[in-house]
C-alpha cells in the first residue's frame, strides 16, 4: 500500500504564493510519476502538473507561467510552487503518484484564493 501526505494548503490573497507538497510512502515500485490535479467545486477534476521520472513536465494550460512542479527523488517527495495566484485556483488539490502497481491518490489540501 502507497500512502501520499500532502501539506501547505491554506488561505491566500490573489497574487500571493503557496507552496505544496505531498511525500510518498509505503510500498513504492518504481515510481514513473508524480503530479498534483485539483477540483474546484462543481467542476471535474483537472491535471495541473505532473512529473514524470524520465524528467519530463506537464502542465496544464491555465498554469503555466505560475506554478512549479519539481521533485526530491531521495525522499519520494513532489513539490508545486504557485506563485500569483488567482481566485480561479481555489480548489481542492490531491497529489497522485503512478508506478509499476497503479495509481494513488492523496487526500487533498484545501487552497484557497481571495480576491
Amino acid at each position: 500500500q502507497v500512502q501520499l501526505v500532502e501539506s501547505g494548503g491554506g488561505l491566500v490573497q490573489a497574487g500571493g504564493s503557496l507552496r505544496l507538497s505531498c511525500a510518498a510512502s509505503g510500498n513504492i515500485f518504481s515510481i514513473n510519476v508524480m503530479g498534483w490535479s485539483r477540483q474546484a467545486p462543481g467542476k471535474q477534476r483537472e491535471l495541473v502538473a505532473s512529473f514524470a521520472t524520465s524528467g519530463n513536465t506537464n502542465y496544464a494550460d491555465s498554469v503555466k507561467g505560475r506554478f512549479t512542479i519539481s521533485r526530491d527523488y531521495s525522499k519520494n517527495t513532489v513539490y508545486l510552487q504557485m506563485n500569483s495566484l488567482k481566485p480561479e485556483d481555489t480548489a481542492v488539490y490531491y497529489c497522485f503518484l503512478g508506478d509499476r502497481s497503479g495509481n494513488y491518490w492523496g487526500q487533498g489540501t484545501q487552497v484557497t484564493v481571495s480576491s
